[in-house]
């Protein structure tokens, strides 16, 4: 175990001391004839490019927007979609109603217009039972 430790250690240690230099000297002569030298010294590592992390990081942005726009624009239009079809459903709803009230209004007529027939023929019964036992 302690092997694997050190040896991963070792290789951590490596890895942070790979660098990588570049020096540009560049040399400017002055109209007076003096001469200017600058040194500029530019240090990378070896293992990471951040130009390229950054640019990935990037795309990956860009992808999660993208998704989310999308994930916004589908739930906006299923919103939409539900409204609609409960719109629909009230509509329907409300016109099975009218027509169960119809129905029920024609059906109260018919009760009332066959009670009235009934008691009618009732009286009309009587009358004649009435007539009978004066015989």
């Amino acid at each position: 175990m302690k092997k694997h430790i050190l040896a991963a250690f070792a290789v951590a240690a490596m890895i942070v001391s790979c660098k990588e230099s570049t020096s540009k000297t560049e040399t400017v002569e002055n109209k007076d004839g003096s001469v200017v030298t600058t040194t500029t010294t530019e240090t990378t590592t070896g293992l990471v490019d951040s130009s390229k992390v950054n640019e990935a990081k990037n795309k990956i942005q860009n992808s999660i927007d993208n998704a989310g726009e999308k994930i916004d624009n589908t739930t906006q239009k299923a919103k939409e979609d539900i409204n609609s079809a409960a719109k629909d459903m009230k509509n329907d709803a409300h016109k099975v109603g009218q027509d169960i009230k119809k129905g029920a209004q024609d059906v109260s007529r018919d009760v009332k217009d066959a009670t009235a027939k009934g008691a009618q023929k009732v009286e009309d019964g009587a009358r004649k039972l009435k007539e009978d036992l004066k015989k």
